[in-house]
């Protein structure tokens, strides 16, 4: 049987992954010590592998698919043809940042303060790259881990990724430059890609995945109105496209069901009220295609 092999990011974007893919129809299980999780789907095998290193092993054709972030692609500088845009990290719906940060009391202010300084990182290509850029001459160091307590005894800088600053803060740093903004990546194999079954597998995980995440950020709602009233409802619906609106065993009435952003829902809901809406219901939703 032919197969798909896939890279699931092990560490902080581990969970959400598993998460995602479980909305998107696939549920993914991890044994304790185990690298190779099961999934419901007999197409598909995954693998658990650092997020640092799935660019390469797709590049090498170890993996077919995988997920690794923007800043890790650009690290390694591997081949691979990007699939899908995933926007989503450990805490949530957003991208994270890659940034200069120094002791809260550094007289460092701005990159061209960085000469002649030492910075600890992970991402040394792209620190590296962002350095000779603005044509500032510092060392940068590979950093094992736990960089933010290296500032300031061991290192003058560290270069970081972060998602809301809450680490970098709670260690008395400052960020004085962000580098890149990053996202996750669905990533392929080129040779892969040219198989005619293992493309076709691939863009139906990429659609589904595409679709849960959509659909984290959206949801459903039905509610009855009177027609004489209708219009103005509608005035107050912002839509993907326009609101399904059915007949009820009421002439004088009609149902209206749509799509809508999670966040405006506590602020519609009072204001579809005062319209006239009644039996409003919201509910959530796995997955959009549009």
């Amino acid at each position: 049987m032919k197969k798909i092999k896939l890279g699931i990011p092990k560490g902080s974007l581990q969970e959400a992954t598993i998460m995602l893919f479980k909305k998107a129809g696939f549920n993914i299980f991890v044994e304790e010590r185990s690298y190779r999780p099961s999934i419901d789907d007999e197409e598909i095998e995954c693998l658990l592998i650092r997020a640092q290193e799935i660019p390469k092993y797709v590049e090498q054709g170890v993996l077919d698919l995988g997920l690794s972030g923007k800043d890790w692609i650009l690290e390694t500088g591997a081949s691979v043809q990007e699939i899908a845009e995933l926007v989503y990290a450990k805490q949530g719906l957003r991208k994270v940042k890659l940034v200069i940060a120094v002791a809260e009391n550094s007289n460092i202010q701005t990159v061209k303060d960085l000469e002649g300084k030492r910075i600890a990182t992970e991402l040394v290509n792209i620190t590296k790259g962002y350095l000779k850029k603005n044509k500032v001459n510092a060392k940068v160091e590979f950093s094992w881990g736990a960089t933010e307590v290296k500032v300031p005894e061991l290192v003058d800088a560290i270069a970081e990724l972060t998602e809301t600053g809450s680490s970098l803060r709670a260690n008395n740093l400052r960020i004085i430059d962000t580098i890149l903004e990053s996202t996750t990546k669905l990533i392929a194999n080129e040779k892969s890609m040219k198989d005619e079954w293992k493309s076709q597998k691939i863009q139906e995980i990429a659609l589904l995945l595409k679709g849960a995440l959509l659909a984290e950020e959206k949801v459903g709602l039905k509610m009855n109105i009177e027609k004489k009233n209708l219009s103005k409802l509608l005035s107050l619906l912002p839509a993907i496209k326009r609101p399904t609106i059915s007949e009820l065993s009421d002439k004088e009435w009609v149902a209206v069901e749509t799509v809508i952003d999670e966040k405006v829902v506590r602020e519609i809901i009072p204001k579809l009220k005062k319209a006239g809406a009644q039996g409003i219901i919201e509910y959530p939703l796995n997955k959009i295609i549009l």
